[in-house]
């Protein structure tokens, strides 16, 4: 099964959801940050992504700049800041069984589609 941890305010991510529609497969829209995810959910998609949780932050962010940017964080307290703070997480992430990608552009995701 195909999912998108999706964000509809987002316009790469309407752009990677209207790519998977296009796609004719069936797909699951996981909408995180009506449903924030667990610390457990985030290790699980890092592993899946193969990165590190920094690179899974999106560092432009107000809250990043505010609350994270410029201290010495590990991996745990940055993927606490992750779950805590869901706009954090980079978008649009699609998943289909061990595979992953943050689909940043669109393209990205084609090899999970085929």
């Amino acid at each position: 099964m195909i999912h998108i941890y999706h964000n509809p305010r987002c316009r790469k991510s309407r752009e990677a959801m209207a790519r998977l529609e296009a796609s004719g497969k069936y797909f699951e829209v996981i909408e995180y940050l009506k449903n924030p995810l667990s610390e457990s959910d985030i290790k699980g998609l890092l592993e899946k992504l193969a990165i590190s949780p920094l690179a899974l932050v999106r560092k432009g962010e107000t809250i990043w700049k505010e609350q994270y940017k410029g201290r010495e964080l590990n991996d745990a307290e940055i993927i606490e800041a992750l779950a805590k703070h869901p706009k954090l997480i980079e978008r649009p992430i699609i998943t289909r069984g061990n595979q992953a990608v943050v689909a940043r552009p669109a393209e990205l995701m084609d090899p999970i589609l085929n």
